[in-house]
């Protein structure tokens, strides 16, 4: 935050500075806890715009998001181009051509393992997920555990975890979940993304689109893939970094947030 708020003091000029608008996803760490179905995509890019423009007056704003940051960031881009002047993910959600050539076969075949053997976690909270957050809140080791192990499996983390996430990033990253008693409303998301298809199933985005592209996102997809649904201006191939770019390598995503925006700002 402080490189994008304060970039001189990282290298780069005052006139790169923004300002910044972090919300809580709903359901997540001390975001509040929804009370009514509903809460997918859709209405939580609606209800970001409606924060961006009613309640704190910008007309024209930038989005930025990686993981379910990414997807509600991709779905504002598409659904509000007369206020988005640009969008920078570090996370795309989308398929492959038509007419895969055989590169694309490979990274078909590289995506469906992954699905296969990574991916029990989102069926689980996409259908039955109070089944598993009764248990996660009754137990530290059991939030622990599933949490950390995202951490592992997503980062580029090599053989020692502790040299990208500290004991204390991951306690606090715990503790959004574990001191609110959030752990079950943040699962809720993908069980509402499930019965909300217009959150990933929408117009191409024509708005400026920058892309970090960070060597072990478990989801990478080539630049041919995305642009079928993004108006690619800016494709960054980052040396390190994983699936948490922000907690990982804030330089090179603060750097690259920075370049991409500074030829929007003028519009």
């Amino acid at each position: 935050m402080d490189r994008l708020v304060n970039p001189a003091a990282h290298g780069h000029t005052d006139a790169d500075a923004f300002d910044l608008v972090i919300p809580a996803l709903p359901g997540f760490g001390f975001g509040g806890k929804p009370r009514e179905r509903g809460w997918g995509i859709s209405r939580i890019a609606a209800a970001f715009h409606t924060l961006m423009t009613q309640e704190l007056g910008y007309q024209r704003y930038g989005v930025q998001g990686g993981d379910w940051g990414g997807i509600i960031s991709a779905k504002m881009a598409s659904a509000y181009p007369g206020h988005v002047i640009g969008a920078h993910l570090n996370f795309l959600f989308v398929q492959p051509p038509p007419d895969p050539t055989d590169e694309d076969r490979q990274r078909i075949a590289e995506r469906d393992a992954f699905q296969a053997n990574e991916t029990g976690y989102s069926l689980t909270q996409g259908t039955k997920p109070d089944s598993l957050t009764l248990a996660q809140s009754d137990s530290p080791a059991g939030l622990a555990a599933w949490v950390i192990e995202k951490f592992h499996t997503w980062g580029d983390v090599g053989d020692d975890i502790e040299k990208t996430f500290s004991k204390d990033v991951l306690l606090t990253n715990l503790m959004f979940y574990w001191a609110p008693n959030s752990i079950a409303s943040a699962a809720r998301i993908y069980y509402e993304a499930r019965r909300d298809p217009a959150g990933f199933v929408y117009p191409k985005v024509e708005v400026p689109t920058g892309v970090a592209v960070f060597p072990r996102e478990p989801w990478r997809v080539p630049r041919r893939w995305a642009e079928q649904r993004f108006n690619i201006v800016r494709w960054t191939e980052m040396p390190r970094g994983g699936h948490f770019a922000a907690l990982e390598q804030p330089g090179l995503l603060a750097g690259d947030i920075i370049t991409f925006f500074r030829g929007l700002r003028a519009r």
